[in-house]
């Protein structure tokens, strides 16, 4: 099943109305991205950020941190939480990367479709649907929208998607949905969103501009303000 296109783009226009464009993030090279979004799974963005300064103070460059002992990995990265997990994936991937291509680089992955190169990544070890497609939006510019748990929250509350669709799926049904050219604003977007007012506990349903085009909202009865119904 696919979301319904009129629906989808109604949100999109809705979001844009209330949060406007979102502004380009500087882009970074693709096993940044990766190990940034890695980095970012599960811990608020600063933590994430915080992590990365640790790790690129501690190392010079990708091949010592694939040099270093797994735990002094760990010790740098800790401040993002799951470190133990964390940690042993980026090692793994700069070993895998090394073996495979003998030098430590994604770079390549541009000149693949978006397909390839979302096939590659998601052959590295750890690399789930979500993290793979931030690397293809962000770094590669390549369409892709990437779901996380706010996404995800906000497509199964407005109805874009059936209950209990996994994430990946979410992922391909948006995809479907939307243009292209809108996957980066939306994703932004909606995490906003999520963040803000579609909140996993205690939803601000009443202040929020998408009320009147939500299932989640309709279900519990709530009316939508005039000034909603008119974004």
């Amino acid at each position: 099943m696919t979301p319904n296109t009129a629906h989808a783009h109604d949100v999109h226009r809705r979001l844009l109305a209330h949060y406007g464009e979102p502004a380009r993030q500087e882009r970074r090279d693709p096993l940044t991205e990766l190990v940034v979004t890695i980095l970012s799974q599960n811990t608020a963005d600063v933590n994430r950020d915080r992590a990365y300064r640790s790790l690129r103070a501690r190392f010079a460059s990708w091949e010592e941190v694939r040099a270093a002992p797994v735990a002094a990995l760990e010790d740098a990265i800790r401040v993002a939480g799951l470190a133990n997990t964390k940690a042993p994936r980026i090692h793994r991937i700069l070993e895998d990367l090394h073996r495979e291509r003998g030098s430590l680089d994604l770079d390549f992955l541009a000149e693949m479709s978006t397909e390839e190169a979302r096939e590659y990544l998601l052959a590295l070890h750890g690399v789930g649907p979500k993290t793979a497609a931030c690397v293809l939006l962000f770094s590669l510019h390549k369409p892709a929208l990437p779901v996380d748990t706010h996404v995800q929250r906000v497509s199964l509350r407005l109805g874009l998607v059936p209950p209990r669709t996994p994430p990946e799926r979410t992922e391909r049904l948006l995809e479907a949905a939307l243009p292209p050219e809108t996957y980066y604003a939306f994703h932004l977007n909606m995490i906003r969103h999520g963040r803000t007012l579609c909140t996993a506990a205690r939803p601000r349903c009443s202040e929020c501009p998408l009320l009147p085009i939500c299932a989640y909202g309709a279900s519990l009865g709530i009316a939508p303000a005039e000034a909603a119904d008119d974004a």
